[in-house]
């Protein structure tokens, strides 16, 4: 195998394997709030864009057994250039021939196919991206180059929904009217194409890097399936890893229309780039501090001692949002709540992350991952969906009020924990 320091490789790997998915649940958003979708067109439509990930666990052993993952994850990258390009030709077609009315049906579905699409693509690249990653690397490598693959993988969502939305919004007094989103997605379709050809000619081949063998790929599924869904507790499982984020579900659509929208509809009326800046980059750039500080209290303290603190900081910063509604402060004020908030959040994702990795065990533990993963995705798509429907009914505030209140739930959800014998046994190995 040629060998190529993974610095010049896994950075980049990492970096468009986290760009689709935030591009695809959050800034498509943005997108249709500023064409003028309704917000529950927008939360009940852009829900289903989580399907992909929810089923990517039921087509991985086709990656598996079906070329290399190193063409996988070429003809992915170069797939979401494609995506990327067909929906930025659907929006110039749709601005030019309806500038009067921008948010037709007939756009609404096709530029919705064109996300659904991508989605799949990108559920896709993230399998052959994660298996190449096994195959190129020594375990040694592997261990040491996590942390940097998972900094550039949350660099690429600050990058897309922080500096690539206040640049969209910049350009909007520039280009006629909403031109500037073609922009940004005929940039995206560039970026990935550019690094797709990099990619191409830097990547190492593998020798390892082969077709699995697929002909016990059925039963394989089946025992994989059957271990998860039969081991102890897994009531207890599946209600913590579907409800532990209940609040910030329902909360995940309507964040972004709230700050967005205009005063008269009883939103806060940010400019993009305001949302770029408090949200899209100082919000993740709190993620990444609340996961680096989760890890490290997780490693130093275990699970059972860190979940109730971590859970009061997912939970009390959702009633934010009802001050937010309420008194409608200064930027100062809302940048800070939304830091905190964030902060919270990427603590209480790394109990999430390490639950889900205690619970994934046993001869089919990558399967097994990839089933609580699915899971978890769909723990997020259902609320989100319904989440425009709730606060078209009830308004901000009050939505904000039922949203927090519901998100009370994860209290009751959190003590499920002291009866699952896998946190013990894991946190037991760990410590040993």
């Amino acid at each position: 195998m040629k060998q190529t320091s993974p610095w010049y490789y896994i950075p980049s790997l990492y970096f468009l394997e986290g760009m689709p998915y935030i591009i695809i649940n959050t800034v498509s958003v943005v997108f249709y709030g500023d064409l003028g979708y309704t917000n529950e067109q927008i939360a009940f439509w852009t829900g289903w864009l989580y399907l992909p990930w929810i089923l990517k666990m039921f087509w991985s052993p086709f990656i598996d057994g079906h070329s290399t993952k190193r063409n996988w994850l070429l003809g992915m990258q170069m797939g979401m250039a494609a995506m990327f390009l067909l929906i930025a030709l659907l929006h110039f077609y749709n601005a030019f021939t309806h500038a009067q009315a921008i948010t037709t049906t007939p756009f609404l579905m096709l530029s919705l196919g064109g996300f659904a699409l991508a989605a799949f693509v990108s559920a896709s690249l993230d399998i052959a991206t994660d298996g190449y990653y096994l195959l190129v690397l020594t375990p040694s490598e592997q261990g040491y180059f996590v942390g940097i693959r998972t900094i550039f993988y949350r660099l690429a969502m600050i990058f897309g929904s922080g500096l690539l939305i206040s640049a969209t919004g910049a350009l909007a007094s520039s280009l006629p009217k909403y031109q500037n989103w073609t922009v940004m997605f005929v940039f995206l379709a560039l970026l990935f194409a550019g690094i797709c050809l990099w990619h191409k000619f830097i990547l190492p081949v593998p020798p390892n890097d082969k077709p699995a063998a697929d002909t016990t790929q059925k039963s394989v599924w089946a025992d994989a399936f059957k271990t998860y869904f039969t081991q102890k507790n897994i009531i207890y499982i599946l209600l913590f890893i579907l409800l532990y984020r209940f609040g910030e579900a329902l909360l995940e659509k309507m964040v972004p229309l709230f700050l967005l929208k205009p005063v008269e509809e009883g939103a806060l009326g940010m400019s993009m780039q305001q949302y770029g800046l408090i949200k899209g980059t100082l919000g993740l750039g709190a993620i990444i501090a609340g996961n680096l500080a989760g890890g490290w209290l997780l490693g130093k303290f275990g699970f059972k001692k860190c979940i109730w603190p971590f859970a009061i900081a997912l939970v009390l910063p959702n009633f934010f949002y009802v001050y937010l509604a309420s008194a409608r402060p200064g930027l100062s004020a809302v940048a800070t709540l939304i830091t905190i908030e964030n902060f919270g959040y990427g603590l209480a994702m790394m109990a999430l992350t390490v639950f889900i990795m205690y619970v994934s065990q046993g001869k089919y533990k990558t399967s097994h991952y990839a089933i609580s993963t699915g899971i978890m995705a769909l723990g997020m798509m259902v609320p989100s969906m319904l989440s425009g429907k709730l606060q078209h009914i009830f308004g901000y505030e009050s939505f904000f009020w039922i949203t927090a209140l519901i998100s009370l739930i994860t209290f009751a959800i959190v003590p499920l924990t002291r009866h699952i014998q896998a946190i013990d046994e894991s946190e037991k190995t760990f410590h040993n």
